[in-house]
């Protein structure tokens, strides 16, 4: 059986008994990069995307999954994780990390374990869409799956709309 999902990811979904994910992650002949790429192919809402974002507490790699629509309010992660400072992860420690490349990056199924923010706006949709690993590829989960999967700790870490 061949799949779309990176093979990290394909066997990270098998590993946590959601083999029959692998079937529902779609591929698409021009990247889905960015969240706005995705829900343009896709035909989805912005905010049903979820991206998952590498960054660094006091130089620890953490996770934030948060809906397309939105941004990431680093000091509200500083906050949430009780840090001195947070800065946006580096490509290198984002593939070191996760073992995928920025664009790619799933929610879960990375190399190495890290600690898991994800923002309440999420749990805004019945399903959201996420990066299987690689640029083109993308698979459906409900919020509440994703972030049961994903370890992740729910906050409030979107930024807060301009205006």
């Amino acid at each position: 059986m061949t799949t779309a999902a990176h093979p990290r990811f394909a066997d990270a979904l098998t590993a946590l008994g959601l083999a029959a994910l692998t079937e529902e992650v779609r591929a698409f002949p021009e990247a889905t990069r960015t969240a706005a790429e995705a829900a343009a192919a896709i035909g989805c809402e912005l905010s049903q995307i979820c991206k998952s974002l590498i960054f660094a507490a006091d130089g620890v790699p953490v996770l934030v999954l948060m809906d397309g629509a939105s941004r990431v309010d680093v000091e509200l992660v500083r906050k949430e994780l009780g840090a001195q400072r947070v800065t946006r992860a580096k490509a290198d420690v984002v593939r070191e990390t996760t073992g995928y490349a920025i664009g790619g990056v799933p929610p879960f199924g990375h190399r190495t374990r890290t600690r898991v923010l994800a923002d309440r706006s999420l749990l805004a949709h019945d399903i959201v869409w996420a990066a299987a690993g690689t640029p083109d590829s993308v698979f459906p989960m409900a919020p509440r799956d994703l972030v049961a999967h994903a370890g992740a700790t729910l906050a409030d870490v979107r930024e807060a709309p301009a205006g």
